[in-house]
Formats: C-alpha cells, sequence, structure tokens
C-alpha cells in the first residue's frame, strides 16, 4: 500500500501547487463564443470500394446500396441476382462544418464501417452526399481512404489486428456545397455565450465591454449577453475582434471534488473549503494462522487416527492518527492532513463522502 499513498500524495500535491494564488485575466474569447458562429456536423452514407476481399460480402443493405450506385451509372442489375460484395463496405461518413464555410471549400471527412467489414485498407469512397440536421445536402465527399490500422487473419483462424482498420480518414475529401447561414451580418443583435454558466463572469465581460464600447452589452442571463453591433461585415467583425481579445478576471469556480471511482483519482480544486471537523484514519490488520495438527491414539486403544485444526487469530492496529481542522481550511490544509493521515485512494474517497454527510465539506462530489 505503500506506493499508493506516495502516488495520492504526489497527485494531490501537484494539484495544490498548480492551484492559483493570485487572480489572473482571460480573454473573452476563451471564456465563450459567439452564438451561431461555430461548426455544424454532417453525416452520410455510402459506399468504399476497391478493398482487397475484406469488404462485406454479401449484407442486404450493401447490395441495395450497391443497386442505387450502379443505377445512378447507367448498369442495371437483374432481379434477384445478389452479387458478391467482398471488395466492397457499407460505411457512415461523418465531418465538421466549419463557420462560415463557403461553396467549393474543401473539408476532412471520417469513413467507418457499418457492417462486418475487416479492414478499408486501400479502399476508395464513392461519391457521398452529407446531410446536416436539416436535412438538406451541404456536402460531396468522395476520395482514397488513408487507414492507420492493419488486420490480417490466417486460414487456421489467428487474427493481428494493429490500431482500427475499419475507420479511415480523407483530408479534403469533401467540396462544400452549401452555406450555413449565421445571420452574422444582418442580425440587429448578437449573442455572445458563456462556456460555463456564472452571473458574476457574465457581468464582469458586459462591464468590459460597455467600458470599451459603451451601451452595447447587456446580460440576458448566466451565460448569454446580447450585443448590439453596428450592421456590415467589416465594421461588425472588426467590433467582434476588439471585444474577443479583452481581458476578464473571472469569477472564482465552484468548489468541486472529482472523484473517478475506475482509477481511483481524485482532483480537489482550489475553492474547496471545509467547516470545523475532526478526522480520524487508522489501520486494523487482522491475520488468521491456521495449522493442522495429527492425533494419535494410544497403542492398542483400539481408536484411529485424527485430523485437528489449530486456529491462532491477532489483530494489529495501528497509524492511527485525530487531524482537526478550522473553519474554512483550504486546500494546502487538506492536502497535509491527508499526508499525515497516510490514507489510500479508496480511503481518501470514504473520507470525502463522510464529511460530505456530516456537512462539512463544502463542494459538490461528482463521481465519474
Amino acid at each position: 500500500m505503500r506506493w499508493l499513498y506516495l502516488a495520492l500524495t504526489g497527485v494531490v500535491a501537484a494539484f495544490a501547487l498548480l492551484a492559483p494564488t493570485v487572480a489572473h485575466a482571460d480573454r473573452v474569447r476563451d471564456l465563450g463564443a459567439f452564438q451561431g458562429v461555430r461548426s455544424n456536423q454532417l453525416t452520410g452514407y455510402g459506399i468504399v470500394v476497391g478493398l482487397a476481399g475484406t469488404g462485406d460480402d454479401n449484407l442486404e443493405y450493401l447490395t441495395q446500396a450497391m443497386r442505387g450506385v450502379s443505377g445512378r451509372m447507367g448498369v442495371q442489375l437483374p432481379p434477384g441476382i445478389s452479387p458478391g460484395l467482398k471488395n466492397a463496405a457499407a460505411v457512415m461518413v461523418t465531418a465538421d462544418l466549419p463557420p462560415f464555410a463557403k461553396p467549393g471549400q474543401r473539408i476532412d471527412i471520417t469513413v467507418s464501417t457499418l457492417g462486418k467489414a475487416k479492414s478499408l485498407r486501400g479502399g476508395a469512397l464513392i461519391l457521398t452526399p452529407l446531410y446536416g440536421a436539416d436535412g438538406q445536402i451541404y456536402a460531396m465527399a468522395q476520395g482514397n481512404l488513408a487507414v492507420g490500422g492493419l488486420g490480417i487473419s490466417a486460414k487456421d483462424g489467428s487474427q493481428l489486428t494493429v490500431n482500427v482498420p475499419t475507420v479511415g480518414r480523407i483530408a479534403d475529401g469533401a467540396s462544400v456545397e452549401r452555406a450555413v447561414a449565421t445571420g452574422f451580418d444582418s442580425a440587429e443583435v448578437l449573442r455572445w455565450n458563456l462556456n460555463q454558466a456564472d452571473f458574476l463572469t457574465a457581468e464582469r465581460v458586459r462591464d468590459a465591454v460597455n467600458a470599451k464600447f459603451p451601451g452595447t452589452a447587456n446580460v440576458e442571463d448566466g451565460v448569454t449577453l446580447a450585443l448590439r453591433l453596428p450592421r456590415g461585415g467589416d465594421a461588425r467583425a472588426a467590433m467582434m475582434a476588439s471585444i474577443e481579445m479583452l481581458e476578464v478576471r473571472p469569477a472564482e469556480a465552484a468548489a468541486r471534488v472529482i472523484v473517478n471511482s475506475r482509477t481511483g483519482t481524485v482532483v480537489i480544486n482550489s475553492a474547496v473549503r471545509l467547516a470545523p471537523a475532526a478526522i480520524s484514519h487508522g489501520k486494523l490488520t487482522v491475520r488468521i494462522d491456521e495449522k493442522q495438527a495429527v492425533s494419535q491414539p494410544g497403542p492398542f486403544s483400539a481408536g484411529q487416527t485424527a485430523r485437528t485444526n489449530k486456529s491462532t487469530i491477532t489483530t494489529e492496529e495501528g497509524g492511527s492518527h485525530v487531524v482537526l481542522f478550522k473553519g474554512g481550511a483550504s486546500l494546502a490544509k487538506i492536502v497535509d492532513a491527508l499526508n499525515l493521515l497516510g490514507v489510500s485512494p479508496s480511503d481518501l474517497v470514504a473520507i470525502l463522502e463522510a464529511l460530505k454527510q456530516a456537512g462539512a465539506l463544502k463542494a459538490e462530489m461528482v463521481v465519474i
């Protein structure tokens, strides 16, 4: 358990050293973003051909898709014919459409298998439309895949897989066909949203904006500011650029303790405080030794040899410490106390939960 204690001490102490001791200012662009100035997700269903026998073979939905593709090319497959398609695979194509993307620009795409295809290495994506959430086509994708994985199988059933051969990418693999309207240059009011809701931070951003551009910003809620900017793309872009570079001191984050139940990692931010409390922590070791003895009967007694069990139980209690926290104990005091107690990660979680139940931990506990 010694290495667990050392690892825990290092992790908690590291966060104690990283905890901010002085107020710092952030740029407005790092605290949030303008509403509508964001990427949009696109998806499409397509066919990858040219595989070296690693495709989906005779899956029904692949056969239907190939009939549609061949039909667009003027080739009609006879009814009732199920072509063997070991060199083709049905795939989902995904992409992010950047803000202000214009027709003719290129974007990267990711291609992932849908069925039982073993690898996309060496394949080429057939022309595939990419749809937005509104059902409209925003891009067309096509090209040769770059696959970082490798999958090999032998006749005796042995297999070797490196990385993920069923997912590939095509750099600049899609051409934008439709732009997304953002209302950037014509909307009467532009809204700016915080990454994390906080009324105090929203007020500070509003004050910083109005100090440079009087009467521009109003707080709508704990996340959104309404900005009245001049119309026209040129003037509006210049003003937005100035606003994004303003420096604002954000409000201190809410007190929070993050517990990763899978790895035992515990992260405590600098805002955590403790009410007056006393913590006692110790280790109780119980040891049970089992021994067997042979009991021999006396001569001419007609008895039988028998085995008897002999058990020895011992207990050892050590490392017992009691730590008293005064009201408003800081992160540094908490780290010192944990080091004194010598707690393991599992013990730390139990102590924090007990403090939370007792009302002494002034923080939100989040288990992930």
